[in-house]
């Protein structure tokens, strides 16, 4: 006898049906009118986000960000507006970058393209955030949290592995983010998988990476920063029998609004703890220590990166 799901698992599951249901009403008007199919899709998104976020946060549709300096950027489709932001410009459609907390690109079927080109805005995007310092989560992540969501795949052709045509095209777009922080950092499927990446501040060079005098001399020592875009898919190994991406989606996305917002970790926690994250890896990239200012360099030097502290900047392992 299998063990009862959670019942946070099985609004996933419901929440699932309904966005399999919206796509296949959708996608059979789009050829149709476009524009309407794209901004259902947003919306559908929206509502998700809406439901399902904490209730301070505020989830809009359609606009652009607006940097300190004046700087726009190219527009997005949905939007998750901190706690803080003013009342009398939520519904501006100019969004001041610096309240914005989360920006995702919406697509009703996924395509390799569609993330080679969310992989060149997210970078626009981020540019628009002064860099911050003073420990390693900070200096390797973004005020920003950007993404991109979807209904479905392009992959459908017996024989197909959309996971892996996902992760290729992940691994080449590697090279458009200048930092850790410029990376693309959520990407949801709803009916295949969601991709996150985490960082791990240190990691030291070892044989098993590769040939370790080159590696050394890239890195600038015998540590380099690591990152890596994890993948849970509905036939990871291992896999949650209760695991939805949509889930994982929700746990990752309130699990980086959490570090800069204390109301929301308990329930960070508590989907973490529930196993909404589900099963997942993903490759690893190494990056150059000089990355970091030179302050955080020193004391990531000195081994100050702890194991087991959630919620430290210090962590060893940053989500």
């Amino acid at each position: 006898m299998s063990a009862k799901l959670h019942d946070l698992h099985v609004f996933m599951s419901q929440v699932t049906e309904e966005m399999a249901s919206e796509y296949r009403r959708i996608f059979s008007r789009a050829p149709d009118d476009p524009g309407t199919a794209g901004d259902e899709v947003e919306e559908n998104w929206a509502k998700l986000l809406r439901e399902w976020l904490p209730p301070h946060y505020h989830v809009r549709t359609k606009g652009r960000l607006l940097g300190y300096d004046g700087t726009m950027s190219p527009q997005i489709d949905v939007v998750v507006l901190k706690p803080s932001y003013p009342t009398k410009l939520l519904d501006k459609k100019i969004w001041l970058a610096q309240g914005v907390a989360a920006a995702f690109e919406c697509k009703t079927t996924l395509r390799s393209d569609h993330i080679l080109d969310s992989a060149n805005r997210c970078v626009q995007f981020k540019n628009l955030f002064k860099p911050r310092t003073g420990s390693p989560r900070l200096e390797l992540s973004s005020a920003l949290v950007f993404g991109v969501l979807a209904h479905s795949h392009a992959w459908k052709a017996e024989g197909s592995r959309p996971v892996d045509n996902v992760n290729r095209v992940l691994a080449g777009d590697a090279a458009i983010a200048p930092t850790p922080a410029h990376a693309i950092d959520l990407i949801c499927v709803a009916d295949l998988a969601t991709w996150w990446l985490i960082r791990q501040p240190r990691v030291d060079i070892h044989e098993g990476m590769g040939d370790p005098i080159q590696l050394r001399g890239r890195m600038g020592g015998n540590w380099a920063i690591s990152t890596a875009m994890c993948c849970a898919s509905l036939n990871s190994e291992g896999q949650h029998p209760g695991f939805q991406p949509v889930g994982a989606l929700l746990a990752q996305l309130i699990q980086r609004l959490a570090w800069d917002d204390p109301a929301v970790r308990d329930f960070a926690d508590y989907f973490r703890l529930a196993k909404l994250w589900g099963a997942n890896e993903g490759p690893q990239r190494l990056w150059p220590r000089s990355i970091y200012s030179e302050p955080v360099r020193d004391e990531v030097e000195k081994g100050n990166v702890y194991q087991g502290l959630d919620w430290s900047g210090w962590s060893c392992e940053i989500n």
